[in-house]
């Protein structure tokens, strides 16, 4: 009988991190499905990543060096994304940190910014996830731009 509870056991744990590992993969693939779009321009395939409410912040510098925060507009982010323009908006990012409760993610990537292959800046985009019956959306982002002291 413990041979029975032991082997239940450790079903269980692979099932579990089977279950965890199919997640991650689906929420790197949302944020891949993005980067995505931004290459491509498409504003249809961005905005099917967003979760309805998405918002946007930036937690950017002044001049004399203190922070603020800048809230961006998400529909004016897919707009952007969408209307011809010179270069491609290419954002390279590390996935560095995940983690997931039920139908909650949250993503750390440290990134750096390309119009075409010309550097443009770099920081750290933080995601926040959610599972929808549509899958995994973006419902939150956050970031830090810089121009130097890039993350790895």
């Amino acid at each position: 009988m413990k041979k029975i509870i032991i082997l239940v056991a450790i079903i269980a744990n692979c099932s579990i991190a089977f279950a965890q590992e199919t997640a991650v993969a689906a929420v790197k693939q949302t944020i891949n499905n993005m980067f995505d779009a931004m290459r491509k321009g498409d504003s249809t395939l961005l905005r099917s990543t967003f979760a309805i409410g998405i918002a946007f912040h930036g937690v950017s510098n002044k001049k004399d060096g203190s922070a603020v925060l800048v809230v961006d507009n998400p529909n004016d982010f897919v707009k952007m994304v969408g209307t011809p323009h010179k270069g491609v908006y290419d954002e390279r990012i590390v996935f560095q940190d995940i983690k997931i409760d039920g139908d909650l993610a949250s993503v750390w990537a440290p990134y750096k910014f390309y119009l075409d292959d010309k550097f443009s800046h770099c920081g750290v985009d933080v995601f926040q996830l959610m599972k929808t019956a549509a899958g995994w959306k973006i419902i939150y982002i956050v970031d830090t731009r810089r121009k130097d002291n890039c993350p790895e």
